[in-house]
């Protein structure tokens, strides 16, 4: 059975102190309101990991992440993060290949590729992002760019590994945009990527995993996005830094 994650990213935002008070009020609001069995994920920068980690402990209803990880294990890589000191704090998941990590840090499917195995070796979940840009859609190559993403960045991995991975469809010329993907435009796009896994590995695998639909994705959108076939969750951006907007966006998973 797929599970159901809303991943709140926010990015380069928030003091250690103003996300603090975001996780609490957002963990009172979860026990009082959501009844549901969605994991809902705190995706905050580096330096907020290890003090969230611990504010949100005693709350099984929200999991811990990070934005991005090395690709080394330890060595002489100023300003880098492992994923074993993601782990250390509490991590349980790692975004890789954000697009603006593609696009602002040339970031591409081969290095990519070596991050998921880091954060896989590591007993972190990657949340594996991929999606188009407005140009590559609009020129009718998107179907082109997702099944290079994805074939590059994950087909070298071995089916049990394949399974540990959630795989977030985000199209570019949405992102912080205000626009969104049509729910039908996304689910078009989730099922070819549910279809691309089982070519390589198997119907069964790829019916298990996560697909996520990220792209301006609000509490007024939210849950006809989810209620589409292979749509399993979210990840969010600006919506998830607010307590209110993040926590609609999670009661609209049921």
């Amino acid at each position: 059975m797929r599970k159901k994650i809303i991943a709140g990213n926010w990015k380069m935002n928030k003091t250690l102190e103003e996300g603090m008070g975001l996780v609490s009020e957002i963990s009172n609001m979860l026990k009082d309101e959501y009844k549901g069995s969605a994991k809902a994920l705190i995706i905050p920068p580096f330096i907020h990991l290890n003090a969230l980690g611990k504010l949100m402990a005693d709350n099984s209803k929200l999991g811990l992440g990070a934005q991005n990880c090395s690709n080394h294990k330890s060595g002489a890589y100023t300003g880098e993060v492992s994923t074993e000191m993601l782990k250390s704090v509490g991590c349980e998941y790692v975004i890789i290949g954000h697009s603006e990590r593609r696009e602002y840090f040339n970031e591409h499917n081969a290095w990519l590729a070596q991050k998921v195995d880091a954060a896989l070796a590591s007993g972190l979940t990657p949340i594996y992002c991929c999606g188009e840009t407005l140009a590559e859609r609009e020129g009718n190559k998107h179907f082109e760019v997702l099944e290079t993403q994805v074939s590059e960045g994950l087909f070298h991995l071995s089916a049990s590994d394949m399974e540990q991975v959630v795989i977030a469809y985000e199209p570019v010329w949405a992102i912080g945009t205000g626009k969104t993907a049509s729910t039908a435009q996304a689910q078009e796009i989730h099922a070819f990527i549910r279809g691309l896994i089982a070519a390589k590995y198997g119907a069964d695998l790829a019916q298990n995993i996560t697909i996520q639909y990220g792209g301006s994705v609000k509490p007024e959108n939210a849950a006809e996005l989810f209620a589409a076939a292979d749509i399993d969750g979210a990840l969010v951006g600006g919506a998830a830094l607010q307590s209110r907007s993040f926590v609609d966006i999670i009661k609209a998973m049921a």
